[in-house]
């Protein structure tokens, strides 16, 4: 990158958690079509299908930290972070938002919420309404939900596109108009607009130049010093996550495989398949070494294997790994990670 990042500053360790996770699941049910279901009835062996999206995770973000959620592409992150977002539901578990369940919120409460809770996506053309100009994505919702009056909404809009390191008197453009860095800050600059807690950056900087990432991360961390925000930071790039972090939490199809604070994953990883994927970030003093990934593909969340999602691909896989589901089991303090091979030590 271009530019130098800057470190997440410290975390105190009590903060109250700003939302939970608990057991939280999330299935896509794609049922047989008529012509389907009359060849299921000639004796074709069809069924209907369901993707294992996300499965069983408990996840706690606690106010003011950055967590990182990383894996491979199809393992849930997405899928989990709408869920955090409360862009969709979960199939089955509990989120709780400052210890509530969501579904017991009255309606003035969820709409609180969610609010508070916003996502920056990963594409910064595909979500923004190419129809409308800067001046209405960024200002719409502020308006709509009274944060601010029609004759304030010019200075109020002024106000987050100042904020995201726009030019104000860019607004009566259109998304087309700008470059992809400035969309992603237009896109900053509406979820900023309702006033955020949390935000949920869902692969934020993947679609941006190299040259532009590090800019975009430092706005992050700037405005997480100014506004106090907390932040649930998704990426494949173990170099971002390792920058912004304060705790990283990998998943693996579905699954949480290993948690604990950033600086402790990459000095001493526990999991198999969080050792495979620091691997494979190419380093300085490893210039030498020849490169390789993840030996095999990740399976389809159709049919996930059984007992460990990861025994197919690791090297270390034994019988109990075939049968049986490993726990997430703290190791070390602040330091969860579920691998068999923790019993077995």
């Amino acid at each position: 990158m271009s530019q130098t990042l800057t470190a997440p500053p410290a975390v105190a360790t009590l903060a109250e958690p700003i939302i939970e996770l608990r057991g939280v699941s999330k299935r896509f049910s794609k049922t047989l079509d008529f012509a389907g279901r009359i060849a299921q009835r000639l004796g074709a062996k069809l069924r209907d299908e369901v993707v294992h999206a996300v499965d069983g995770v408990d996840l706690t973000i606690r106010k003011g930290e950055v967590v990182g959620l990383v894996g491979e592409s199809g393992c849930g992150k997405s899928t989990l972070g709408r869920m955090v977002a409360g862009i969709m539901p979960p199939s089955d578990g509990t989120i709780l938002w400052r210890g509530r369940d969501l579904r017991s919120l009255n309606a003035a409460e969820a709409r609180n919420a969610k609010l508070r809770t916003q996502m920056i996506f990963q594409d910064p053309y595909a979500s923004l309404n190419p129809r409308l100009k800067v001046q209405e994505i960024v200002g719409e919702a502020p308006l709509f939900h009274g944060m601010a009056r029609r004759n304030e909404i010019e200075i109020y809009v002024d106000e987050q596109l100042r904020r995201a390191g726009l030019d104000p008197a860019l607004k009566r453009r259109y998304p087309h108009q700008f470059s992809g860095g400035q969309r992603q800050r237009i896109g900053i600059a509406r979820a900023l607009a309702v006033q955020p807690e949390f935000l949920v950056c869902d692969e934020a900087v993947a679609a941006l130049d190299v040259s532009i990432q590090a800019q975009i991360l430092n706005l992050f961390m700037k405005l997480r010093r100014e506004l106090d925000l907390t932040y649930l930071f998704i990426s494949h790039d173990l170099g971002v996550v390792e920058h912004l972090s304060d705790r990283v939490v990998i998943m693996y199809l579905g699954r949480v495989v290993e948690e604990a604070p950033a600086e402790e994953v990459f000095r001493h990883p526990n999991h198999p398949y969080t050792k495979a994927l620091l691997a494979e970030v190419p380093r300085i003093e490893a210039r030498k070494r020849a490169f390789a990934g993840v030996k095999g593909e990740i399976p389809s969340p159709l049919n996930p294997p059984s007992g460990c999602h990861f025994h197919p691909r690791c090297p270390f896989a034994f019988d109990r790994c075939r049968i049986e589901r490993p726990a997430l089991k703290q190791i070390a303090p602040g330091h969860r990670s579920a691998c068999h091979l923790n019993d077995a030590a």
